[in-house]
């Protein structure tokens, strides 16, 4: 496939030695992807191994480890400094999402090269299976209230997927350290005028049990957060 521009994946890790090796092989199968960096968020488990280990046998890849464990944000910033790509995907990594999808949001980003393209989770009619109701609602009504408060309409402000321009990224100056990155770039992208474009995706939750790690006081955050940045443009 040739390519247009190049696409650089962050992968945020947080304790999932379990998961780790398989997700990244899923990402490494996407030929869109020319650089893939993984950040491991000072896990306390063999998750930097892993990614070290992975870094030896793909020069595509690049394994770092932070100093204190801070967040999803963090993560993604960190690995978005070590970039070269013209554009930056986020790649969750656990099992939740599929990367064969990044190919269709590649696409939409030909079509619309200055906007922020998102994989949505609630249109189309791809494969989904959510477990938990209050989880699947609470991203729903942020999805509402964000919407409203932003005059805009997003059918789902949460998705780990996001295809960015990596210099519109960095030219944000990002503070979020936790999972309220998603809002943080969702808000300060609408201040660019560019538009948002929303691609089907495949979504698999998994439990608590299996090592899911959003909970309310992030889900609270979030919602302070949609507050925060529509208040503070």
């Amino acid at each position: 496939m040739s390519q247009k521009y190049t696409v650089g994946a962050v992968v945020p890790i947080f304790n999932e030695e379990i998961y780790l090796l398989e997700s990244v092989k899923r990402l490494l199968a996407v030929e869109i992807i020319t650089q893939i960096v993984l950040v491991d968020d000072n896990s306390s488990d063999r998750s930097y191994e892993i990614a070290k280990n992975i870094e030896n046998k793909f020069k595509k890849v690049k394994a770092i480890k932070t100093i204190n464990n801070l967040g999803k944000g963090n993560a993604v910033k960190e690995g978005s400094n070590i970039l070269n790509t013209d554009y930056l995907i986020v790649h969750d990594a656990d099992l939740e999402y599929f990367p064969e999808d990044i190919t269709d949001l590649y696409f939409e980003s030909i079509k619309f090269p200055n906007s922020l393209i998102i994989g949505s989770r609630r249109i189309g009619n791809k494969e989904r299976k959510n477990i938990y109701l209050f989880t699947y609602l609470g991203n729903r009504l942020f999805a509402i209230f964000f919407s409203i408060l932003h005059k805009t309409k997003i059918s789902d402000i949460a998705s780990c997927y996001w295809l960015i321009r990596l210099d519109i990224f960095k030219s944000f100056n990002i503070q979020e350290k936790g999972f309220a990155i998603e809002v943080e770039v969702l808000s300060k992208f609408l201040q660019t005028k560019n538009t948002i474009k929303e691609v089907p995706i495949q979504y698999e939750a998994r439990s608590y049990q299996d090592g899911k790690k959003i909970k309310l006081k992030d889900a609270v955050s979030i919602f302070l957060k949609i507050l925060k940045y529509k208040i503070r443009f």
